[in-house]
């Protein structure tokens, strides 16, 4: 009984949600297509200017089609030609899921609730006194982001998933039921998700961790996303980090000018990584880009983060001119440049260019970057960061709830 109940509570919260995104007009109606997956394991949704697919293995998106600034249409995420190649790859990049039950790093591998300390699956950054890993990234080795959820709905314009995450899984106490809520509108894709925790406290944060490329890997130009421009106009400020990405509990300036100032202008992400400063920005021997944006809309007073121009973040790519705007209710915002990308994931038949040995069918460092909305990182081993009713959850509490908006437009405007 208890499960109906949670499943209920879930379903109150998202479907006024999936209802006011989806009203008629959206396009979609013009478009003609077959419910549940194709050939391929996709499931396909659409509306005016955009069409994306998914699949249930991490809740993930697989492909996003729009057309540039010269009409060509352009799958501007990385991923995979079929669903079943997704559970196959031995390296698996997180290509497009839901990572949970908390995204992100997790220092040592253990947080602290109401004074009982719990251990969870460590999974990255081995050494010889934490041979498995000295934290966790992403909920583990077997995350959301590896799991199949399950299609509870499916229209022409909207896909919801949910999962049942038990008590103890990865070491997380309790059991979560998420339901994860994917729409299409007027060039527009939104997205839900809400997890409410049934029977313990449990911290949750969840994001959408995207791979995107908006020349489609296609610029025979350049085969990197340096070329595009990125733009945070509320975060002044970043998460400090040591140099394995685990947050030290400092909030730091991001000085305009500095190579992690998005803030004051718009810039090219390629712009300052040849400066000395640039050098073990995203971890030891590292160069690029895998940082935490403080986002501060609140210095403004009261706001409503779907405002028309409050957007917290901005990419664009002058070569194709597809640009697209971030519109979140989450308070910080995590870009990773594909630093360690080498040139071993393919791409997707189609994306890229054909027989140019100038540009091998793969993605090479800095070929993409990931955009994910979340909350402040490792905030359940920061209490001083006051984070809690953010990030701590339990039976008969609010649930955890995000929600993203990303809007699409073309703009070939150059930054430098």
């Amino acid at each position: 009984m208890r499960l109906h109940t949670s499943l209920a509570s879930v379903g109150a919260v998202l479907l006024p949600f999936a209802s006011a995104q989806s009203p008629g007009g959206t396009g979609s109606s013009n478009i003609s297509s077959s419910l549940g997956p194709d050939e391929h394991g996709f499931y396909w949704i659409y509306s005016e200017g955009l069409t994306a697919a998914f699949i249930p293995y991490g809740a993930s998106i697989a492909k996003l089609l729009i057309h540039d600034k010269y009409g060509v249409e352009r799958d501007v995420i990385a991923g995979f030609d079929n669903a079943t190649a997704y559970s196959l790859d031995a390296a698996h990049p997180h290509l497009g899921g839901v990572p949970g039950r908390y995204a992100n790093r997790i220092q040592n591998s253990t947080f602290e609730i109401d004074g009982e300390t719990y251990h969870v699956d460590p999974n990255e950054n081995p050494t010889p006194a934490a041979p498995d890993g000295a934290d966790t990234l992403h909920g583990g080795h077997d995350g959301w982001d590896y799991r199949n959820f399950t299609v509870v709905s499916h229209t022409n314009d909207s896909i919801t998933f949910s999962i049942v995450d038990p008590d103890g899984e990865q070491g997380f106490p309790g059991e979560v039921i998420s339901y994860i809520t994917y729409t299409l509108r007027n060039f527009t894709w939104d997205f839900k998700m809400v997890a409410i925790a049934t029977t313990k406290k449990t911290p949750i944060m969840l994001s959408s961790h995207t791979y995107w490329n908006l020349d489609g890997f296609a610029n025979n130009e350049t085969n990197t996303v340096l070329n595009h421009t990125f733009y945070l106009p509320y975060s002044g400020q970043r998460v400090g980090v040591d140099n394995i990405l685990i947050p030290t509990g400092d909030i730091v300036a991001n000085k305009q000018g500095s190579v992690n100032d998005f803030w004051s202008a718009p810039k090219q992400i390629g712009a300052d990584l040849q400066t000395p400063e640039a050098e073990g920005n995203c971890g030891f021997n590292c160069t690029g880009y895998d940082t935490c944006w403080i986002i501060n809309r609140g210095q403004d007073g009261p706001y409503d983060w779907r405002a028309e121009g409050g957007f917290v973040a901005r990419l664009q790519s002058p070569w194709s001119g597809i640009q697209v705007d971030v519109y979140t209710d989450q308070e910080a915002f995590q870009m990773y440049s594909c630093n360690g990308q080498n040139g071993t994931m393919p791409l997707k038949t189609s994306q890229g260019l054909f027989d140019n040995e100038d540009f091998p069918r793969t993605i090479p460092q800095y070929g993409c970057l990931v955009m994910e909305v979340e909350d402040w990182i490792d905030a359940i081993n920061h209490p001083e960061w006051q984070r809690e009713s953010k990030q701590i959850f339990g039976p008969g509490g609010d649930p955890y709830v995000l929600q993203a908006s990303y809007v699409f437009s073309i703009n070939d405007t150059a930054t430098s």
